[in-house]
């Protein structure tokens, strides 16, 4: 749908006489004309030199002049905007309502439009849409355009989900919470109608809410702890601003209600009785959202000059954040946009807001179990903002920056990994400028602490947007201890005379690569048995490829040569695959690739990750192996670092993607094979060679995966071998990552069993930060993959987290099958 603004005001279009209706309507004039017509709705409400009400007024007299001409554009245009521009729901209700006041007939076709919008929406797992919809037919009966009584037996019908059984807890909360999300609007319609289903509505609500399981609620929280601000699950936090709203008597101050102006010509229409609506029965297939807790940062307390922060149970801090996600959702492109929009926010004069905006986007950005977009959009809205509003926004972060640091020990790991991400990109675009000093108090707490953890990876995050004598200039001398290392390599065979076992072949293998010989002759090289520098075989003598001093002298050798850059390392790769693979034909081999890498590009995090992902790309390694290096006990020193998380995320990443690739192949071969055996049949049957070519055309079809049409040829020749063997493919590769996620969480167990006894049997607590930080790691790893491991939870249930395991463990798990349960 466009949404061009070209006009200023009727008047430009049609003559303050309206004299347009004497217009020939030609076919070139009629589209013109509707093109002037959808412009109007389209930009009706915004700044112009008249008020809203007269914008709509003038509005609905053009279409009501018109509906007969354009009836269907404008009947569908209204729906489309009712649902893509939530933000004008009430300008849009407001016009239907004049527009029915003036034409029954039309007013009922739209309420059948919008239902079958909704219906629509509900049958195709659209729930944003559908809730929007919603909260538009109940702004419907503010308009006396739908019924208030036919209104309350939808919401009672669609609060019934709440009383099935046998159906996930996900499917009955988002029903449950767009009825309450609806209320806002027209509670105070149906309570001064004295509607007594409101009631029983509410009770409804009230019984479901107390009997909700909330067992997923510890994984989805920011701050393990209620101080200063409870972290509320959603549908509790939004009852409690219902309750507070009711006891306001259903008034608020936010929502604009233009079509009070127009009460005394909207009472007098008819009303429409909404039909009867079920929702759509729950079957596999269906996707609900997933639950989240509301994040609060601040209050009225933390704003000490200007507007008052609304309370956390207030409707209008339900209503602000929720127009402020909108404006995000829709300006999310273009970061300058977005800030101007947000700066612009139409009730900018009612409330604090940059407070406001900065715990918006925040919460976005700490949103579990992973952010909507991209974090550096996150940190280039908030540049562009402190451009915008340079006397308030820079100081409202800087305030935002010490809150979270202050709180940062009780932050969840995942908050925790973007806080860090944000805070390294945020300086580097302000010179590094911060009073490190004031952050002094973390250089007396254990390494392992949240604080001196918090500003080590900062240093290390920033140095990759910098370089190292940059961080090293910033920091007052007393933070050395946490700079980050110089990041260069570490060749442990670059004292010529060295008398490790590898120094020989390290010697030779360097002057062989820098005289560019051909992996073939380096192959021929590592199968000879190792020697020492006088020349001697080593005892005993091993002329396979895979010894771990062999790979590790080749590995060391090679990527030190390659060290200038990323694109000299995945040259020597690409040119030496073959001896990689050759190498790294066994696990242990594998292995020993890692371990080596590590061991040289150990000071430079970002090399060494970057390096195994192109290890994983090029499948000289596979994914099973690093998750068993990251685990191993040579790695237990940087356990707790945040570049070992992001390289086992890229790691499982990579597989889950690899998987979902040959589940679209393989379904795009099914569909190729039915398509061609429908039209072998169709041809068969034919009696003519006309009725042939007819059915030609039909050849090329489309399918859908996940939203996206996918063009499919179907002259190419799919036989149902190739299927079987895209099965095989398929399933193997599911047997891969169902391996990968065991070997993980196994991992998990045990590392977390063994420091639980460990503590028991040493009678000294066991909630340690190591502890705290491994089980956050383990959380993360259930939430930034839980569609993945869904499919395999009854296996990790069945082999791992069995009811023998520790109570704390097992709680991780229980808690991530309450997400979608």
């Amino acid at each position: 749908m466009s949404r061009r603004r070209v006009h200023d005001s009727y008047e430009d279009v049609y003559g303050a006489d309206r004299g347009y209706k004497k217009r020939r309507r030609g076919g070139s004039e009629s589209n013109d004309l509707e093109d002037r017509l959808e412009s109007l709705v389209l930009k009706v409400g915004e700044n112009t030199t008249s008020t809203i009400e007269s914008n709509l007024e003038g509005l609905a007299s053009v279409l009501d002049g018109d509906i007969q001409n354009f009836k269907k554009k404008v009947l569908k245009l209204l729906v489309e905007c009712a649902v893509n521009m939530p933000e004008k729901c009430t300008i849009y209700s407001t016009l239907v309502g004049l527009l029915n006041a003036k034409n029954y007939n039309f007013g009922g076709e739209f309420v059948e439009n919008i239902v079958r919008s909704f219906k629509d929406s509900l049958k195709n797992n659209s729930w944003n849409e559908a809730r929007v919809v919603l909260r538009f037919i109940g702004d419907l009966v503010n308009c006396h355009v739908v019924s208030a009584s036919s209104f309350v037996q939808l919401m009672g019908s669609l609060l019934d989900v709440t009383k099935e059984d046998g159906v996930p807890n996900v499917r009955k909360d988002w029903y449950c919470y767009a009825v309450m999300s609806c209320l806002p609007w027209v509670g105070r319609e149906l309570y001064e109608k004295r509607e007594s289903p409101l009631e029983m509505l509410l009770t409804t609500i009230e019984v479901y809410l107390n009997k909700r399981p909330k067992k997923h609620v510890n994984m989805l929280r920011i701050w393990s702890t209620d101080v200063p601000h409870p972290q509320e699950e959603y549908l509790e936090c939004l009852w409690n601003q219902v309750k507070k709203l009711k006891h306001d008597s259903w008034t608020e101050t936010i929502i604009p209600r233009p079509y009070l102006t127009f009460d005394n010509v909207l009472c007098e229409a008819l009303q429409h009785n909404l039909p009867p609506i079920v929702p759509p029965p729950h079957h596999n297939a269906c996707v609900y959202p997933m639950p989240w807790v509301v994040y609060r940062m601040f209050d009225y307390t933390d704003v000490t000059d200007g507007h008052i922060m609304p309370g956390a149970h207030s409707i209008e801090r339900f209503l602000v954040e929720e127009h402020l996600q909108q404006i995000i959702d829709m300006s999310c492109k273009n970061r300058k946009e977005c800030a101007t929009n947000l700066m612009n926010f139409v009730h900018k004069n009612k409330v604090p807001l940059e407070y406001c905006i900065v715990e918006v986007v925040f919460s976005l950005m700490f949103h579990q179990p992973k952010p909507k977009y991209l974090e550096v959009m996150f940190g280039s809205v908030f540049i562009e903002l402190s451009k915008l509003s340079t006397n308030t926004m820079p100081l409202v972060l800087a305030q935002t920056t010490e809150i979270l640091y202050s709180r940062i020990e009780s932050m969840h790991v995942c908050a925790f990994d973007r806080f860090v991400s944000w805070f390294a990109y945020h300086l580097s675009n302000f010179k590094f400028s911060w009073s490190w000093q004031e952050w002094a108090d973390c250089l007396a707490l254990d390494p392992e602490h949240p604080k001196p953890k918090f500003v080590r990876e900062v240093l290390q995050k920033a140095m990759r947007l910098s370089f190292y004598e940059r961080m090293r200039d910033i920091v007052p001398p007393d933070f050395e201890p946490l700079l980050p290392e110089k990041p260069e390599p570490k060749f442990k065979y670059a004292i010529e005379k060295s008398t490790l076992p590898g120094q020989f072949l390290s010697n030779t293998l360097l002057t062989k690569i820098r005289n560019k010989t051909t992996p073939e002759d380096i192959i021929e090289i590592l199968k000879e048995p190792l020697m020492s520098e006088n020349g001697e075989i080593m005892e005993p003598a091993d002329i396979g490829i895979s010894n771990p001093t062999k790979v590790d002298a080749f590995v060391q050798t090679l990527l030190f040569i390659a060290s200038k850059s990323f694109s000299h390392a995945f040259a020597a790769i690409t040119k030496f695959i073959n001896v990689f693979k050759a190498l790294g034909e066994t696990d242990d081999g594998q292995l020993q690739i890692l371990r080596s890498t590590f061991d040289l590009w150990s000071a430079d995090q970002q090399m060494l990750t970057v390096l195994i992902d192109k290890m994983l790309k090029t499948q000289i390694i596979e994914c099973s192996s690093v998750a068993n290096w990251i685990f191993s006990k040579d790695m237990i020193p940087e356990f707790t670092k945040l570049y070992i998380w992001e390289i086992l995320s890229l790691t499982i990443n990579k597989m889950s993607r690899h998987v979902d690739r040959l589940t679209r192949e393989l379904n795009e071969a099914r569909e190729k094979l039915r398509t061609t055996a429908a039209i072998s049949n169709s041809s068969d049957d034919s009696d003519t060679e006309t009725e042939k070519a007819e059915a030609k055309p039909r050849q090329s079809t489309t399918t859908t995966f996940g939203g996206q049409g996918v063009p499919m040829d179907v002259d190419d020749n799919v036989t149902e071998e190739m299927v079987e063997r895209m099965e095989e493919k398929l399933e193997m590769a599911q047997a891969d990552q169902k391996n990968l996620f065991l070997i993980v969480f196994q991992r998990f167990i045990m590392i977390l069993s063994e420091h639980l006894v460990k503590c028991d049997t040493d009678d000294r607590p066991f909630d340690t930060y190591w502890y705290k930080y491994t089980v956050g790691r383990l959380q993360q790893v259930f939430l930034a993959h839980h569609e993945q491991v869904q499919k395999y939870s009854s296996t990790l249930e069945g082999l791992l987290f069995t009811q023998d395991l520790d109570i704390h463990i097992l709680e991780v798990f229980h808690q991530f099958l309450a997400l979608r349960s």
